[in-house]
């Protein structure tokens, strides 16, 4: 079964109430078997529009990427990103 990943670009708003967000995602991403394998850190554009973090999260399926996405727990969490940061998350499918 191939993995799963979400690959998220966001501008932070307000890093102080970001914070929040992290720690109510937790719960989710442990959940699901998330494992980070870029937050953050150094990146160079080379096309398109960037944004300033970017993050990418691996997951045991596809399914469990997805169902993160969606669980109570994460929407939660989405909700206060939403408020506090502009982004966008894909979810594809590892091969």
């Amino acid at each position: 079964m191939a993995k799963g990943y979400w690959i998220a670009r966001v501008d932070i708003r307000d890093a102080e109430h970001y914070k929040d967000y992290v720690a109510a995602a937790k719960p989710a991403f442990e959940t699901y078997g998330a494992k980070f394998l870029a937050r953050g850190g150094a990146y160079t554009l080379v096309e398109g529009d960037g944004r300033a973090r970017n993050v990418v999260i691996e997951f045991p399926t596809y399914q469990a990427a997805v169902d993160c996405y969606n669980s109570p727990e994460y929407q939660i969490a989405a909700k206060i990103r939403q408020e506090v940061a502009d982004g966008e998350i894909v979810v594809v499918e590892g091969i």
